[in-house]
């Protein structure tokens, strides 16, 4: 059965046409979500004494899906021609859901198990796969601009973490497993932005997220119960207030908030601009763990973060022009 991702070209939940100026708040908006998911490799690791890596990945599922499913029927009595899914878009939320489950254990385990220096690098594998996956399912061009930026923002990544980067070998065998989840959970959380954008052309980009996780959430539970049998005994005898806030930072923030910001943006620039944005984690990641860990801010941290930021501000300015004749030709 045909899914919405492979419909008819004329759409029906047509992308909104943006207006630049509402670009300050979309910076806005992904530099918080860019924080909030920097921020989760910190909630992990304050976790990992209590839950095991599928727990951790999984159960924060079981928490935001109730309390965004009256969000979805609040959307549904404001817009009430929207369409209802069928068994086809189903089947497309589905494969949106396992993506999400991807991305989540990738992200949430590989952080365990590798240095965090080789999941800040490897973090930035997320525009990379974005830009392939777009051109595959998007049929969206990758501009001069666009892999300019990209290529700046790299590179300031790579100098905020350059000694790291000499210090450590990828194929050592502690941190190879970790490193692999990372590569895993970054190629899944790029193919679910680009996916569910494809599914932006029928469906509200709030009800896309708030579908896909009512199916991640069943899909998760014979994984979990299969890997971590006491998970849920182990979350309810879970103590102290800090481990508790940091799984209440991942259902809320990580999980919720942060990804209704992101779907809310993509509904008028593309994804690759958009996940463009993920360079801002490694530098985020630095100042955090300044503040948490009390890691030392060197120099080369500073003008690479700078770098990083350069890139995502030309990116988000200059290529906005791009989007709105795309958005356009859309309506």
């Amino acid at each position: 059965m045909e899914t919405d991702l492979e419909s008819a070209s004329l759409p029906i939940h047509a992308p909104p046409r943006p207006r630049r100026a509402r670009m300050g708040l979309f910076v806005v908006l992904l530099v918080t979500a860019n924080f909030v998911w920097a921020g989760q490799l910190s909630a992990v690791k304050y976790m990992d004494a209590h839950l095991g890596p599928f727990a951790i990945a999984f159960l924060p599922f079981f928490f935001v899906t109730p309390l965004m499913i009256p969000l979805l029927a609040w959307s549904r009595r404001k817009n009430p021609p929207a369409p209802a899914p069928t068994a086809g878009d189903w089947t497309a939320f589905t494969v949106a859901g396992l993506a999400q489950l991807v991305c989540q254990l990738g992200m949430n385990w590989g952080p365990l198990k590798a240095d965090p220096s080789s999941c800040g690098i490897l973090y930035l594998l997320v525009p990379v796969f974005t830009a392939v996956f777009a051109s595959v399912l998007l049929a969206e061009r990758i501009t001069l601009l666009r892999v300019g930026c990209l290529a700046i923002g790299l590179g300031g990544a790579l100098y905020i973490s350059m000694q790291d980067f000499h210090a450590e070998s990828y194929l050592k065998s502690e941190y190879f497993l970790g490193n692999m989840l990372m590569i895993a959970g970054c190629a899944g959380a790029a193919f679910y932005n680009v996916y569910c954008k494809g599914l932006m052309r029928k469906f509200n980009e709030r009800d896309i997220l708030i579908y896909s996780y009512i199916t991640a959430t069943p899909a998760s539970l014979p994984v979990l119960l299969w890997m971590e049998p006491d998970a849920f005994s182990r979350l309810a005898h879970m103590t102290g207030w800090v481990p508790w806030t940091a799984f209440a930072f991942n259902v809320l923030l990580v999980y919720g908030i942060s990804m209704l910001m992101l779907f809310y943006v993509l509904q008028f620039l593309p994804v690759t601009i958009v996940l463009a944005s993920t360079y801002l984690i490694p530098v985020f990641g630095v100042f955090l763990g300044r503040m948490l860990f009390h890691d030392r801010l060197t120099v080369n941290k500073i003008v690479g973060g700078l770098v990083v930021l350069l890139a995502t501000v030309l990116i988000m300015k200059y290529d906005a022009a791009a989007a709105e004749p795309a958005a356009t030709d859309g309506a």
